[in-house]
């Protein structure tokens, strides 16, 4: 009788177990955008060719009189009303750079894409470039996880970039990577981190069951923990968030109000998941030097590991690579790097540097 007993209590948690994996399994609808009784639409859209719509924020000098046109990239649980910090009289103005910023699909105001991948995301921006009347070329600041949509631009329209800057970016640790780098890059992480990236790869179905239970804990990265960053990250990201909320200019909330699951769980099983090519086998886009490709790192960095940065700028030659030897995950927001970076991008120099052309692309400036 025990045993039919204990048969009996096993098939019942089998069932439970399946018929929750079947619920885990199945993406909870985003919220409807415009709709009646649905979330407010905010920003100004364009309609891609698939009907969905890319919500965007123009900054800087008016596109007709610039003479530079730099689109930022956002990153994880963020939207376009983040920002980037650059001079808006010292280096837009005196330079004439117009600025586009622009909710990824899932994000904010920009609708969903149930199909959304690697490619979609550099063609939903190609898209956004020519409703806009942008021009054959742009420059591209990808951000934290937005520089994974930077590898996409470098991969998929290489034809339409200016220059690239990726900025503290994203790393797949399913990269093709030597075992060394790997193990020292993933043996660094949190071991709640090492889980959520494991189940990112191998289980991506089951990531946004995994990331909304409240029964285990999840990763420190995903949920922005304090002990995600160092302590000079966490006061220049509380400083910066405080003078966010003081000012109203952008409400958090926002870049996840149509559900984790098409922005924060999209965002991760496109990163850790197979990519089709290879960053480290990527041509150079600018043969002739007339374009840049920078790598921006803090060597603190928590969240992004320095070795496999390294190991990318070994690879290419060509791209630039600056490792700042006290910054961290904050590093954009530290005073005056934005400015730098954005400086490098466009003119093809840094504070003291001759203009592009005077040395050989395939030299690249290392260190910062």
């Amino acid at each position: 009788m025990k045993m039919v007993a204990l048969s009996k209590v096993t098939l019942v948690f089998a069932v439970a177990l399946l018929g929750w994996a079947y619920q885990a399994t199945r993406p909870p609808p985003p919220a409807t955008l415009g709709a009646p009784g649905g979330l407010p639409i905010t920003s100004p859209r364009v309609r891609l060719k698939d009907g969905r719509h890319l919500a965007y924020l123009e900054a800087g000098v008016h596109k007709e009189n610039a003479r530079y046109k730099v689109i930022f990239v956002h990153g994880f649980a963020s939207t376009k009303e983040s920002g980037f910090p650059v001079s808006q009289v010292e280096l837009v103005e005196e330079l004439g750079i117009y600025t586009l910023f622009f909710d990824r699909a899932g994000y904010g105001d920009s609708d969903a894409n149930p199909k959304r991948c690697l490619k979609s995301d550099a063609t939903d921006v190609e898209e956004l470039a020519d409703a806009l009347q942008l021009g054959d070329r742009f420059y591209v600041v990808g951000c934290s996880m937005g520089g994974y949509v930077a590898w996409s631009f470098l991969h998929y329209i290489p034809h339409r970039l200016a220059g690239v800057s990726l900025v503290v970016p994203a790393v797949n640790y399913w990269w093709p990577l030597p075992d060394d780098v790997r193990r020292s890059a993933y043996g660094k992480l949190d071991a709640r981190d090492q889980t959520t990236f494991w189940i990112a790869h191998h289980a991506p179905s089951l990531l946004c069951a995994w990331l909304t239970q409240t029964w285990l804990p999840t990763s420190p990265i995903v949920r922005g923990e304090r002990g995600a960053f160092t302590a000079k990250d966490w006061e220049i990201l509380t400083e910066l968030w405080r003078k966010q909320r003081e000012s109203g200019q952008l409400d958090r909330a926002k870049a996840t109000w149509q559900g984790t699951y098409e922005s924060l769980c999209r965002d991760a099983t496109i990163l850790f998941g197979r990519w089709g090519f290879d960053p480290t086998e990527m041509r150079n886009p600018f043969p002739d030097g007339e374009g840049v490709v920078s790598i921006w790192q803090g060597y603190e960095d928590r969240i992004v590991q320095v070795e496999i940065q390294r190991h990318v700028a070994r690879r290419l030659p060509w791209v630039r690579y600056h490792e700042h030897p006290e910054a961290g995950h904050a590093l954009p927001d530290m005073d005056g790097v934005g400015d730098e970076i954005v400086r490098e991008l466009v003119l093809g120099l840094g504070y003291g540097e001759a203009p592009r052309g005077s040395q050989p692309q395939s030299e690249p400036r290392r260190g910062s």
